[in-house]
């Protein structure tokens, strides 16, 4: 199967929501792809006017577009999964390409309703606009042509990491809703940096570029959290201050309770 690595593709996307159009976007706009290799499906069209005027096709036949596509992404609600497996079922071939990004959903009920062995799932999060998402990628063979691919499609857009499957709902909690968590960080610490008197848009710009940098320390020098947290707390000093008052409200205990709940959601959005 190495023509998947030389050939033009064509890509369906499945749901034309936040994350289906952050993908096209992404990889348009690295030149991964043209807008014109791209087929989105939307019950409301008038949704994706961003995508059409970029010259991806747009269009409300599901069956359709699978008939048009090479590659087809599944970026849809666990709840309408089902209805749309049944509306493409006589549409997929051996050829056809399935990565869903639906959360919950195991591989072998995707492969057992669309009667096809090639189903991929990815978990990427909404920073894949901007080339910077954490994107986990599974399949039943880890060492498939098909994971490879999908893995080379999600280089792209950010880092990627190959894990086993049943860890994708913790991954869907830590990395897909882990972003909002850290965005609502960023949101507190801009908060205080507004009663502390700079400007909602002056504490919001260093609350963000000071995330960035804490992230880009531990990327960079593969550390740990602690060992950068040492180099700038000193003995009485007011960081080490603002941190022990964080902990006496259990910052850390929230932020963990929160993932924990949200794969405990996750892993039951869908049931077959």
């Amino acid at each position: 199967m190495a023509f998947l690595f030389t050939k033009v593709m064509r890509y369906g996307i499945i749901g034309g929501g936040n994350m289906g159009k952050a993908l096209a976007t992404g990889l348009i706009d690295r030149g991964y792809a043209q807008a014109k290799d791209f087929t989105i499906s939307r019950r409301r069209l008038e949704k994706l006017e961003d995508l059409k005027a970029l010259g991806c096709q747009v269009q409300q036949d599901n069956p359709s577009l699978v008939e048009q596509s090479d590659i087809i992404f599944l970026a849809i609600l666990p709840q309408k999964l089902d209805d749309i497996l049944s509306e493409i079922k006589d549409s997929i071939g051996p050829e056809h390409i399935i990565i869903s990004l639906v959360t919950a959903v195991p591989i072998q009920t995707i492969q057992d309703k669309l009667s096809s062995r090639r189903v991929v799932r990815a978990m990427p999060n909404t920073a894949i606009s901007i080339g910077e998402s954490m994107t986990c990628i599974t399949g039943l063979d880890l060492q498939s042509e098909d994971v490879r691919l999908t893995q080379n499609i999600f280089n792209e857009l950010g880092e990627t990491l190959i894990i086993n499957e049943e860890k994708m709902t913790s991954a869907t909690a830590l990395c897909a809703c882990g972003i909002a968590f850290f965005l609502r960080a960023i949101r507190a610490a801009s908060q205080g940096g507004t009663e502390i008197d700079f400007h909602a848009k002056e504490a919001l710009k260093m609350a963000a570029q000071t995330a960035k940098g804490a992230a880009s320390l531990l990327l960079t020098n593969a550390s740990h959290p602690e060992d950068e947290i040492d180099k700038v707390t000193s003995p009485k000093g007011c960081t080490i201050s603002g941190l022990n008052q964080m902990e006496h409200n259990g910052f850390s205990s929230a932020f963990i309770k929160g993932i924990t709940t949200s794969a405990e959601k996750a892993g039951n959005l869908y049931s077959d």
